[in-house]
């Protein structure tokens, strides 16, 4: 892994060198091009084991790209990276912040560097959201609704929160 950042945030490209990839087939919809030609992709991020998977395309090509977003945000939720605690937000993170807002869509390219930022900050602050969404400049409750976007993030800071002995958040 590249040092001083996080794998979420990698470029496409520097992504796809840290990973093996499959080419396969899968069965399902998609007819004779689905059945005889291998367009489903599994990636596996050498430095961490990580997998991702994407077959519900047509396209390898495309199919590819939805394996790179889905493996970037299973980075963003399974691999932490230390934050400084006062150390200022990211340049991306900056990008998305609107007073106290932040407004950013699941389908953005920058979406998963915004869900790791997030969580590298509440396991900074002990899984206190209420602490990482002030170092983060964004309300609680705006932190919350980010990490619901993606109920995967949300699962997994509820099920920390729960080993910690904290409420899961609503």
């Amino acid at each position: 892994m590249t040092s001083g950042v996080h794998p979420a945030s990698l470029s496409v490209e520097a992504l796809q060198a840290e990973c093996e990839v499959t080419r396969t087939r899968r069965s399902g919809p998609g007819g004779q091009n689905r059945n005889k030609v291998e367009t489903a992709i599994v990636l596996k991020h050498r430095p961490t084991g990580l997998i991702a998977e994407a077959n519900e395309r047509r396209s390898q090509g495309e199919n590819l790209q939805v394996a790179l977003h889905r493996l970037r945000l299973t980075l963003a939720r399974e691999v932490r990276h230390p934050v400084p605690p006062d150390g200022p937000v990211s340049a991306v993170w900056k990008k998305y912040l609107r007073g106290d807002r932040i407004s950013i869509n699941n389908v953005n390219p920058d979406f998963p560097t915004v869900i790791a930022e997030a969580l590298d900050q509440v396991e900074a602050a002990e899984l206190d959201v209420r602490a990482a969404a002030e170092r983060l400049g964004c309300s609680t409750s705006q932190l919350t609704k980010l990490l619901k976007i993606e109920p995967k993030v949300f699962v997994h800071v509820n099920a920390r929160r729960s080993e910690a002995g904290l409420r899961p958040l609503l």
